[in-house]
């Protein structure tokens, strides 16, 4: 199985998470992990650019194969709500501009995926994806709930690499084409092939 390096990506208007990981086989290795953040009191379009450009800085120097960012999720403030989607876009944006694919997960997939549960709290999830990599140090919330999405996907990536083969296999039997196993029809032994 080839290496896998992945940009997880935790969009915020103010600090945006963002950490890369890389899986080779069952082996996962931290690259990178922090926050970007902008000003508070600045101006919403300078806090967008700010992550913009360190987006793009980030994955110029570490050429990621992959992407994985949160997806939209219900916020209880609409005005939270609205610059959370501002951070996400300029955040896509970044990404498609260097051609990779998104791949959204929703907080309670990835929660779920490193912890077991959909209602793990940050703290929570920090400790164990830590302990995924191996750290002495956390590098701060945010930088750890990007590392999460990153490993979620990662593992999605390996399953989906796992489960390719049978899906092609089983495409090729529904089709009829040559090569593929043979099915019996109801009641009926399969044919016999070669003597």
């Amino acid at each position: 199985m080839a290496v896998l390096r992945v940009l997880g990506v935790d969009p915020g208007s103010v600090r945006t998470g963002y950490g890369i990981i890389e899986r080779d086989g069952t082996r996962l290795r931290l690259i990178t992990a922090g926050t970007l953040t902008a000003g508070e009191k600045a101006p919403l379009e300078e806090r967008l650019l700010t992550i913009h450009t360190g987006l793009v800085a980030l994955i110029e120097e570490y050429a990621p194969g992959a992407a994985a960012v949160e997806d939209i999720f219900m916020a209880k403030f609409p005005n939270a709500a609205l610059k959370l989607g501002h951070a996400r876009g300029v955040a896509l944006l970044a990404i498609a501009q260097a051609g990779l694919a998104v791949h959204p997960y929703p907080p309670a997939v990835v929660k779920r995926s490193i912890v077991g549960k959909g209602a793990a709290d940050k703290t929570q999830v920090a400790r164990i994806v830590g302990a995924m990599l191996g750290l002495t140090e956390l590098p701060g919330i945010d930088a750890t709930d990007a590392l999460a999405i990153a490993l979620t996907h990662a593992q999605a990536a390996r399953m989906h690499a796992a489960l390719a083969p049978a899906a092609k296999l089983a495409s090729a039997a529904k089709s009829g084409r040559p090569g593929a196993p043979r099915r019996a029809a109801k009641g009926r032994p399969p044919p016999k092939t070669g003597r």
